[in-house]
């Protein structure tokens, strides 16, 4: 019946690599999480811990979570593109708050303690990514998601938003790893050089860290891994252009 009429469900390499790529987020959490615990005291809101949040949700969101938004175009390719395109959203917006989260906790943690704010490359970095990130995210919202923008504005700022997405996604990891380097030259600086055990974790999870940046890199440049469009947005795209272009008798605007 129809179920055997679908395309397959994904080219092969893909399913691979894709599953690679949750496999190393998970690891990623997990490593934070250990790093954290064992060797940082753990992660608490109202306590000298709290500065522990930071690093702990920059990994979920601005990491691990817009990775997997970006993917979604790849792992759900014959669903329909308005759900899709939701679900896409809706990551990135988590991603968004969960890193709100992280930015005050740092704040915060450094007001407790009378370290000044914003001194650091990686401040700076981290900064810059989160504000281009959630200017990515409202314009993406307003041109995609809400009716309104014409198709020939959507056609020509989705190569934007498309490379903004991969380069803010690169700036992420970057900038972590500039946030672990400075994490452990501040509590480890004297035994650092010794390999101790957590100066190798920590330089692990940055391994990590660029390993999934590399795997969600790799997938979101296949061409052959893009998603197809369905028949019925292709319907839907010859008509919007259309009514937008004026290439019918009368259409021009």
């Amino acid at each position: 019946g129809m179920e055997e009429a679908r395309p397959p469900a994904s080219p092969a390499g893909l399913s691979a690599y894709v599953a690679v790529s949750q496999l190393l987020g998970l690891t990623l959490l997990a490593t934070t999480g250990a790093w954290l615990g064992r060797y940082r005291g753990g992660v608490a809101w109202q306590s000298p811990l709290q500065f522990n949040v930071h690093p702990l949700c920059m990994v979920l969101g601005m990491v691990f979570l817009q990775g997997d938004a970006l993917l979604v175009y790849r792992v759900f390719r014959h669903e329909a593109k308005r759900s899709t395109k939701v679900l896409h959203a809706l990551l990135h917006g988590l991603a968004l708050v969960i890193t709100l989260v992280g930015i005050i906790a740092v704040f915060e943690s450094h007001r407790s303690k009378g370290i000044p704010d914003m001194y650091s490359l990686h401040s700076w970095c981290g900064m810059a990514a989160f504000a281009l990130y959630l200017l990515q995210w409202l314009l993406g919202c307003a041109f995609f998601l809400f009716p309104g923008a014409s198709f020939s504005l959507r056609g020509r700022y989705k190569p934007q938003h498309v490379f903004f997405g991969v380069a803010l996604f690169a700036l992420s990891v970057a900038t972590s790893l500039l946030g672990i380097t400075e994490m452990l030259l501040f509590n480890i600086r004297d035994s650092y050089s010794h390999f101790v055990p957590e100066g190798v974790l920590a330089n692990t999870l940055g391994v990590l860290l660029v390993a999934f940046g590399l795997v969600v890199g790799y997938v979101l440049t296949q061409d052959d891994w893009k998603r197809p469009p369905l028949p019925e947005e292709l319907a839907l795209s010859m008509d919007f252009k259309t009514l937008t272009e004026g290439e019918s008798p009368g259409g021009s605007s």
